[in-house]
């Protein structure tokens, strides 16, 4: 690799100068914070800087967004403590899913056939009624169809199917969800 000559290509933030230094030193700072346990609060933080967020939605406390201009979130949506939105990319979660501790939700990544060490980003979309068990990690590009489960500590680098229970790194379907009535 020649990591000395490595670009962003067309990449770009997605938002100017002055709203980057803002939520860096002052929005992300305050939605992450460990003295702030107020989800509302938190809420209207990231909406202030570009976030689509819901009703309902429950932020605890440690969390981290790189660029909430990127970020849709639906309602009724749970995100646990110190969970990492990296989304250089769009992440979107849709209603009633659980987010859970630790998670970390990567939409970057580099081309390590690239000498250069290309940046490549994809989104990640969260259908409704999933929930990602702590310390799991989605990778860019995953959709992670509705209903569907990814198990402590799992990595998912490929789409999960709805309603499926995923274990492992890489994960693997264990078997179907059936949710009781």
């Amino acid at each position: 690799m020649h990591l000395d000559r490595y670009t962003t290509g067309t990449y770009t933030v997605g938002a100017p100068l002055w709203k980057q230094v803002l939520w860096y030193f002052i929005g992300a700072p305050i939605a992450r914070s460990y003295f702030i346990p107020f989800s509302g609060l938190k809420v209207i933080i990231l909406r202030c800087f570009g976030a689509e967020i819901g009703q309902g939605v429950r932020i605890k406390t440690g969390v981290r967004v790189k660029f909430p201009w990127r970020l849709i979130i639906k309602d009724f949506v749970w995100i646990g403590e110190d969970a990492w939105l990296d989304n250089l990319d769009l992440i979107t979660i849709e209603s009633h899913c659980c987010i859970s501790q630790g998670v970390y939700l990567c939409t970057g990544n580099h081309d390590w056939d690239d000498r250069d060490f290309a940046l490549r980003t994809a989104p990640i979309y969260i259908e409704s009624g999933s929930w990602i068990a702590a310390r799991a990690t989605i990778a860019a590009g995953v959709r992670v169809g509705q209903g569907a489960v990814l198990g402590l500590g799992s990595v998912a680098t490929r789409s999960l199917e709805p309603m499926t229970i995923y274990m492992g790194n890489p994960a693997i379907a264990i078997k179907s969800r059936k949710i009781k009535e």
